[in-house]
């Protein structure tokens, strides 16, 4: 691919070997390699690296790519696919792991929200000063939450944002869905009774008003 120095693997363990030794911005993985499959990397790529991942799954294999989804990457693309598109999904994940900012947000780059302190600039979270590790996508769609807080996000609106979806690009919502299960589990207390990142019924979601308490005693 033009503009991009590519390294391959001919199987899970390699790939997991070479990425250790390269560290590279971006992992472009099959579900389907020999030895250890594209769901096993994912897994092992999760315990180390926040690293962007896009998934390579069949047209028809719906539960492939919410497999992969729920386990850590941050977007697919579906095969056959021509290369143009395959950079375009590229191009728009390491745009957004880059430091762009939503605009709105405080110019300090430091939000404290609830129990969180998030930072923009280095794009971390943390709880106190425990550091909460978040993909970039699932930081991405974090910050688009409380750049609104307190106001629904339509899913079609985060897909857009976030992933760079167009309308005419037919893309599943589950994307959303499971983008959100994932920050739910990571960042709520109880991610089955979410007090947080909340569920807009008919919408899509909200991040939850954060109320000072002081601020409300004395209104």
């Amino acid at each position: 691919m033009i503009g991009y120095q590519v390294v391959t693997a001919s199987n899970g363990n390699e790939a997991l070997e070479k990425f250790r030794n390269l560290e590279p911005d971006l992992v472009v993985l099959d579900v389907m390699m020999p030895k250890l499959d594209g769901y096993g990397v994912i897994q092992e790529l999760r315990k180390e690296s926040d690293v962007p991942i896009v998934m390579l799954t069949a047209l028809g294999d719906v539960a492939d790519r919410i497999t992969g989804l729920e386990l850590g990457a941050d977007d697919y693309v579906i095969k056959p696919f021509s290369p143009k598109e395959l950079e375009a999904r590229i191009r728009c994940v390491l745009r957004r792991i880059e430091k762009e900012h939503i605009a709105g947000l405080p110019n300090s780059g430091v939000i404290q929200v609830a129990a969180f302190r998030i930072d923009t600039n280095k794009r971390k979270v943390f709880r106190g000063d425990e550091r909460i590790r978040l993909t970039g996508m699932e930081f991405s769609l974090l910050e688009l939450l409380v750049s609104r807080s307190g106001e629904p996000f339509s899913r079609g609106e985060i897909l857009k944002e976030v992933w760079g979806y167009t309308p005419e690009r037919h893309v599943d919502t589950r994307v959303v869905d499971v983008h959100i299960s994932r920050l739910r589990s990571k960042l709520e207390d109880d991610p089955a009774n979410p007090e947080l990142i909340l569920t807009a019924r008919g919408t899509g979601y909200l991040f939850q008003r954060i109320v000072d308490p002081m601020s409300a005693d004395k209104a």
